[in-house]
């Protein structure tokens, strides 16, 4: 008999008491979402319903040393972060703070359900202790998903750091492999800074070499998203100024992540105020579509945008 592979929804989560993709007339949890539950079932929007998603987003994909308090539904205390020495899924230093990090290995399709077993984890472990691979054999008892455990409405405070020097407390020195871990990641961190200007959320400046970069997690559905994109480049509004230009989008953890090239001689506060009133031209637009329709021109420019689209998760 054919094994039965799940399919996925297009919109992304699953939650927990909905059916399960796989056709079988159970819920979630009930079928793959139970402990032991297949693990090849692909949650292409893992973080959906969380007011953080597009922050989670980023520091999953593309910010290099980053941190930020992570607000559970019943109080407790520790730190999301992007990358932890050896890569670690989990782990409690040695001054009992708790880490979990989100640019990891996983080995089941649900990055949330993955997080929240890690979460679990470093709630209860031993001082020193470290998560090196998270997966379905982590924890025990009822397996659930981030979106379970953190309050949906709540958002991140992100911190962008220079290095990751943040990894040890103040008063230790780093030995052996976490010493070499950690001369190997500060070596190949790329410098980015959070942009903050009002209404500008999950927006990161990204210093690449060659080029600076804007990458911008956007919450909206992607084909309104293009649209309303595209009723910008029809425009000829969708640079930031004239020291930028649009490069793509790619998608990542079922969002667009529309890009920008930009000048690398200006510093990253420079873009701010750019970016802020892109952002409102970006909103504009949107509204706009509910009542116009995208024209001729603004359909051949969404059709060039779509061309400039790749997907990496």
């Amino acid at each position: 008999m054919a094994k039965r592979t799940a399919p996925t929804r297009e919109d992304g989560g699953i939650g927990r008491r909905q059916p399960c993709p796989c056709g079988s007339g159970k819920r979630y949890k009930a079928c793959h979402g139970a402990a032991g539950g297949a693990a090849d079932v692909i949650v292409t929007r893992p973080f959906e319903g969380l007011a953080a998603e597009t922050e989670l987003v980023a520091l999953r994909e593309f910010v290099p040393s980053g941190t930020a308090p992570l607000p559970l539904r019943d109080g407790g205390s520790l730190t999301l972060a992007t990358v932890l020495p050896m890569a670690a899924a989990a782990l409690r230093r040695n001054d009992d703070r708790a880490f979990v990090g989100l640019q990891v290995q996983t080995k089941s399709g649900d990055i949330s359900r993955d997080l929240a077993r890690a979460v679990e984890w470093v709630r209860t472990a031993e001082t020193g202790a470290s998560l090196p691979v998270v997966g379905p054999e982590t924890g025990g008892g009822e397996l659930v998903r981030l979106q379970d455990l953190v309050d949906p409405a709540a958002e991140l405070d992100v911190e962008v750091h220079e290095d990751f020097s943040w990894w040890m407390p103040d008063d230790v020195e780093p030995t052996g492999d976490v010493a070499l871990s950690l001369e190997r990641a500060n070596a190949a961190i790329m410098p980015t800074s959070r942009l903050r200007a009002e209404g500008v959320t999950s927006a990161y400046w990204v210093d690449a070499g060659e080029k600076a970069h804007l990458r911008w997690v956007r919450p909206e559905p992607e084909e309104k998203l293009v649209a309303a994109l595209a009723r910008l480049s029809a425009r000829g509004e969708l640079a930031l100024d004239e020291d930028s230009r649009y490069a793509g989008s790619f998608r990542a953890h079922g969002l667009l992540v529309p890009v920008w090239d930009l000048d690398r001689e200006k510093h990253a506060r420079e873009w701010d105020e750019p970016a802020a009133a892109l952002g409102r031209r970006l909103d504009e637009a949107l509204a706009s579509l509910e009542s116009e329709p995208l024209d001729a021109a603004e359909r051949r420019a969404r059709d060039g945008l779509r061309g400039r689209q790749v997907t990496i998760r």
